[in-house]
């Protein structure tokens, strides 16, 4: 219990030091900007002697600049069921905290060949919500396009792969949801990259290339909401129509006797949950109010995809 509250009070913390600084964290960030400095620096040098190895095959990367979610699970998703009736399609990932390690075939043609504790969280949600899925994890990307084009790829998606400055791809960059306070690199600021990168990007879509709604599937009257998302405050607006919030940690690996406590705590009749979270805990047999988040992108958006691929 009280690994959770401090877990919570933790993410609340670090959600104001990024977005909502209080007067003391605002001197926090600047007694880190040297480190900032540095890290901002080695980052630019990565990329100014990286050199482009182009593979022969399309690869698309959807990514961003910030530290945790901004939106890419539900775009890969959506750019996937554009393309691939089309053209056989991999989504390629590194599989973050997945307790395997080397290149897993997650999903070909659909058939799901591991489990989730191989392929992690995100991986699978890809295999489970896509049609025909085929989809790759790999901390080496070079070595899962050579994997893909050898079972006849012809397009790749990667997830979070805008720092493989040394793979020629169609770059796509996702802006936050809300802007950080300061526009400063780690541990001064939210990004991961300098905020002048937005200039490596091929395309940056805007409010009206993505259109988003999202529903919760088999909702109930008394919802608590289970979340080990990136950034849970992303999901602010299902707070107050649930009984309660519970915070994990990103990644967090459930088990189904704390999911259980957490309904008694509550006297809730579902646990409110993204898909993230759906498919570590789907075979758990508690009932699960899902929030679904459907994405549409705009003829525009769906020109750029097209003419890169042309």
């Amino acid at each position: 219990m009280m690994l959770k509250i401090l877990n919570k009070k933790f993410h609340n913390w670090v959600y104001k030091y990024f977005y909502k600084p209080s007067f003391l964290q605002k001197l926090l960030a600047v007694f880190f900007l040297p480190l900032s400095f540095m890290y901002a620096n080695i980052i630019k040098f990565k990329k100014f002697f990286s050199r482009e190895i182009d593979f022969n095959i399309k690869i698309i990367s959807v990514g961003n600049l910030i530290l945790g979610g901004s939106g890419k699970t539900p775009l890969v998703k959506e750019i996937y069921k554009f393309c691939s009736p089309y053209m056989k399609t991999f989504i390629i990932l590194r599989g973050y905290k997945r307790k395997s390690c080397g290149l897993i075939e997650v999903a070909i043609n659909g058939k799901i060949l591991t489990d989730i504790k191989n392929s992690g969280d995100e991986a699978m949600e890809y295999a489970i919500s896509l049609k025909n899925a085929n989809v790759i994890v790999s901390e080496d990307r070079i070595l899962a396009i050579k994997k893909a084009k050898s079972m006849g790829a012809k397009l790749i998606i990667f997830d979070d792969g805008f720092s493989k400055f040394n793979i020629k791809k169609f770059d796509i960059l996702l802006q936050p949801h809300k802007k950080p306070f300061f526009d400063f690199t780690i541990p001064s600021g939210a990004y991961r990259y300098p905020i002048s990168f937005y200039k490596y990007a091929n395309f940056i879509p805007d409010l009206n290339d993505v259109i988003k709604k999202s529903f919760i599937k088999n909702p109930t009257k008394d919802m608590v909401l289970v979340t080990a998302i990136a950034n849970p405050n992303r999901l602010r607006e299902y707070f107050d129509i649930c009984k309660g919030v519970e915070i994990f940690p990103d990644h967090y690996d459930f088990n189904k006797k704390e999911l259980l406590e957490i309904l008694k705590k509550y006297q809730a009749t579902s646990l409110l949950v993204t898909m993230k979270d759906y498919v570590k805990i789907k075979d758990y047999k508690i009932n699960l109010s899902i929030i679904e988040l459907n994405l549409t992108i705009s003829p525009k958006f769906q020109d750029k995809i097209l003419n890169f691929i042309k």
